[in-house]
């Protein structure tokens, strides 16, 4: 083939600098699939619909962001059911599997907040105003996926009491054990000895500290030869803690360069708010065996 190049209409390029378009590739998508009716394009990117009066420009990169944010959530949701029916029914690997996604994910959404926080105090106060009380706070998936790992909290259903489709989603996730449950159920049909307070707890409670607990990830850590995968999957559960510590960490960060100590929107103390919720655990006795490690 020489310098000029010459597509299927019989045009030609003297550059070279067009790819011309192959025999095969369909053009003709009368009555066909196509990529944006597969994907829903129409719908997707017709959602964003900025309130502010006249339009601010950096409203959208606000609304993007957070829908954005919302798709992710979703997949979240999407892998850790898959992950705990898997552990019930004793499939670790392909449970981690579904966790090592979930990681790369988190990933994705902690990097987010730098696009985010291009927006400056000045360009967003021109906006705030007409959020009214809409915020983060209200977020069902958010809820839902803090519910799948273990911070539960029953009051978080009445913010949804108006919506029967949010309300629902939370309740079941609300009535559902948790991955950490799942997986220490996993762990004590492998012969491990889990206390029976822990597999028979109210699932609907929020997961707390049991020390009684600890002997048996010690024994985990301390035998990794006899426990591998175990020992694997305790180390994916930290990095997923750890992951969505990084996540809630930038949240507080991008809000204190944004709003500094203002109220949320949706009538949180906002920053504090945050910065209270990088005490929460998730897997608290994954924690405090490194402690009696080699001690």
């Amino acid at each position: 083939m020489g310098t000029d190049s010459t597509d299927t209409a019989g045009t030609t390029d003297p550059t070279g600098n067009e790819r011309p378009l192959e025999d095969t590739i369909v053009t003709d998508l009368t009555g066909r699939m196509t990529y944006g009716s597969y994907l829903g394009l129409d719908e997707l990117l017709n959602a964003q619909h900025p309130v502010s009066s006249p339009e601010h420009h950096d409203e959208m990169l606000f609304i993007i962001q957070h829908q954005t944010t919302e798709l992710w959530l979703k997949q979240l949701l999407h892998e850790l059911s898959s992950a705990r029916t898997l552990l019930a029914s004793d499939d670790l690997r392909e449970a981690l599997k579904r966790v090592a996604r979930v990681k790369r994910i988190q990933d994705v959404m902690t990097q987010q907040w730098s696009v985010l926080a291009t927006l400056t105090p000045t360009e967003y106060a021109q906006f705030r105003g007409a959020l009214g009380n809409s915020s983060g706070f209200q977020s069902v998936q958010y809820r839902a996926v803090e519910f799948a790992l273990g911070n539960k909290n029953e009051r978080m259903l009445q913010v949804f009491r108006d919506h029967p489709t949010n309300l629902a989603l939370l309740k079941t996730e609300f009535e559902r054990p948790t991955l950490y449950d799942e997986f220490l159920r996993f762990a004590s049909r492998r012969g491990l000895p889990i206390p029976t307070e822990i597999l028979e707890r109210d699932v609907r409670e929020p997961y707390r500290p049991h020390p009684s607990l600890v002997p048996a990830i010690r024994e985990i850590y301390e035998n990794p030869q006899t426990h591998w995968d175990l020992y694997e999957a305790c180390e994916d559960l930290v990095d997923l803690e750890d992951n969505f510590q990084f996540w809630r960490f930038r949240h507080l960060k991008t809000v204190t360069r944004t709003i500094g100590m203002k109220p949320g929107t949706g009538g949180s103390s906002g920053v504090g708010f945050l910065q209270r919720a990088l005490e929460l655990t998730f897997f608290p006795e994954l924690y405090t065996v490194r402690t009696e490690i080699g001690a």
